[in-house]
This record gives structure tokens, sequence and C-alpha cells, in this order.
């Protein structure tokens, strides 16, 4: 699978998602949905498939259409136009086969605020024929200690893994998470994602919306990106980062003026051999503390251009302190696709009511 051109349509073969040859092999497929809310398209043309037993992440800023593709999964709502099936099914027609097989954590779990862990976890686990143990679940997400605590006295960290053992509890094959490590401190939110790898190995299929793009290219197996409703970028996460600009990134031990700027691009600009010499490579700012960025490269920068940057800095004195040289992160990639400025939009909501894309 390869990462698309910004504006091109995804690869999914516009087929009945039921009569495909490979649909024993595929958890979630959608063809081509559509879906507005009054006169605006929230969803235009939008298309892909997580197999099962993956992990697939659904990205995209503020207002992207992320929350209605999961509710269209979840079938909470219809779509307009298109084919969805999940686990083999139609959500809404197949919804009461369907929900039991599916796990879902939301970022606001709508928790009786003086219930416990253990008192949800053992409610919840009534609507189920085979639930998990509470008391297994409890331990699993390290909630033993706080199993008794009101629900309004967890803190933010505990409310998501409780969010999580109750998406648990009926043993799903399918388990959305929407901003599983969000309000977790930096030692839960790596024994998190060391669960979610784990139940990814288990078997679990796993959609994941999140803003943390770090959890994502260390989990996920393919990643969408989602803009303005329309997807722009469909692949692995190597796929979408290698699809980028090629990056060269360096920090100094000192900040150059503009004169030394100006200098050590005409150095790295015309080194003999390099593929990418002419006037066009620039040397720019890329952060505070001596940070920078060689813009205008067409192609992987050669290796000349890497040693001319050494030899200029040790002739002028400089200690080069970190030097990055290769594809961007998801994080510049994603940002690349969908614009910073878009990317930090905060939209209230996507039909102009009550639902918050997040």
């Amino acid at each position: 699978m390869t990462a698309l051109p910004e504006t091109a349509a995804t690869p999914v073969p516009q087929a009945d998602a039921t009569t495909s040859p490979a649909s024993a092999d595929v958890a979630v497929r959608a063809v081509d949905i559509g879906k507005a809310y009054g006169r605006r398209d929230v969803l235009t043309g939008v298309s892909f498939e997580v197999l099962r037993g993956e992990l697939f992440a659904l990205l995209g800023p503020n207002g992207a259409g992320k929350t209605t593709t999961v509710e269209i999964l979840e079938g909470y709502r219809r779509v307009d136009t298109g084919i969805v099936r999940v686990l083999g099914m139609d959500p809404i027609r197949d919804g009461a086969r369907l929900r039991p097989r599916i796990g879902l954590m939301l970022q606001n779990g709508g928790l009786d605020p003086r219930t416990t862990p253990r008192e949800a976890l053992r409610l919840y686990a009534r609507f189920y024929r085979d639930p998990e143990s509470p008391d297994r679940l409890l331990e699993l997400v390290d909630l033993t200690q706080a199993a008794d605590t009101r629900y309004r006295r967890l803190s933010g960290g505990e409310k998501q893994r409780l969010g999580l053992a109750l998406a648990l509890l009926g043993r799903p094959e399918l388990l959305v998470l929407d901003e599983p490590t969000a309000g977790m401190d930096p030692a839960a939110k790596q024994a998190t994602r060391e669960r979610i790898a784990a139940l990814r190995a288990a078997g679990t299929t796993i959609l994941l919306t999140t803003h943390e793009l770090g959890d994502v290219e260390r989990l996920a197996d393919h990643v969408a990106v989602l803009d303005r409703g329309r997807l722009v970028a469909y692949g692995t996460p190597v796929e979408l980062t290698g699809a980028g600009a090629p990056r060269v990134r360096f920090r100094l031990s000192a900040v150059l003026r503009d004169a030394d700027t100006a200098a050590l691009a005409a150095a790295l600009g015309h080194t003999d051999g390099a593929a990418n010499a002419g006037a066009s490579t620039r040397v720019v700012p890329a952060g505070p503390g001596g940070a920078y960025e060689l813009v205008g490269l067409s192609s992987p920068p050669h290796p000349a251009q890497v040693a001319a940057l050494a030899t200029w800095c040790a002739e002028n004195g400089l200690l080069i302190t970190e030097l990055r040289v290769g594809a961007a992160s998801l994080e510049e990639r994603y940002l690349e696709l969908v614009g910073a400025d878009v990317a930090s939009e905060d939209v209230a909501s996507e039909d102009g009511a009550s639902e918050e894309e997040g």
C-alpha cells in the first residue's frame, strides 16, 4: 500500500463490500462514504480498509470528520452515500448483532460520578453473555488500588484506564479507542501503549483516533489522514513519512548570525558532486537554541553536503550537538498534509450543535 498524493482518492476497490474475496481478512471496509449535515459536507468519498488483527489509526485536525466516521462505523449515524461493513455486517441493519462484538473507549465516559471502578465494571459486565472478569480488568489497567474510589475523585489518567477496562469487558473483536492516553502521565502512557500492543498481538483489531502521533508511529500498522472530510493520505507510517520532502535538521552550540547563515548555505549549495547543489538550498531556523534546517532539497541529501556542514562548523568553531538526516517524522508529515494552522484549530462542532470533533 502506498501513501497517496494529497488530493488523490484512496485505492479501495469500488465493489460491494459483501462480495469481496478478501472480506474474511477485513474487519472494517468503508467504500466511498459520504455524510452531510444540512448543506455542509462532512465526509466526501472516504474509502479505507482495516484488516483483522491490525492497529489502524484515523488522524485529522479538529473538524476533519473523525468523530462522524467512527460513529458511522459504530452504527450511530447512517451514511448518505457509499458502503460500510464492520465485521462483515451493516452497522445500521445488523446493529444488535454487531454492538456486542465492538468495544468502545470514549474520551468522556459518561459515568455516574458517584460510582466506583469496581461497581461500574460489575454493572456493565451484566450486559454481556461471556464478560471478562472485572477484577482481572482492574488489575490489567492498574486500577486495583483505586477500585473503590468514587469516579469524581479519579485522576484524568485513571478515568482513561477505566474507560479502557470498560471497552474490554465484552472481549471485543474490534476495539475503538478515542484518545486512549489523554490525561495520563508519561509512565501511565507507556503502560497503556504496552497494553494496546499486547491486545493487538493477541489478535484484537484496533481502530485508534488520537492526536498523540508518537503513539501512532510506535503502534499503527496503517494510517488514514482526514482533512475537511476528505482522505488526504492512506498507508503505513513508513509510507506516509517516506512521501514527504527530504530533510536535514541540525542543532549548533551557538545561534548563527545572518551573515553566517548565508555563508553556510553557500558552502552547502556549492558542494562538488552534491545532487542538491544550487542556489535554492537555504539554511533556516527550525526552533530555539541554534536549531536549523536545510530547505530546498529535491532529493535525499548527498553525503558531501553532510560532510560540508561538519567541515564548515569545525572551521568556525561550532559544535553540531544534534543532526537528523532523512524523512520527516509522522508529526511533521501530518502537518505538511493538513497544514499547521488547520491542525491547531479548535472547531467546536461538525453539525453546529452537539458534536465535538476531537
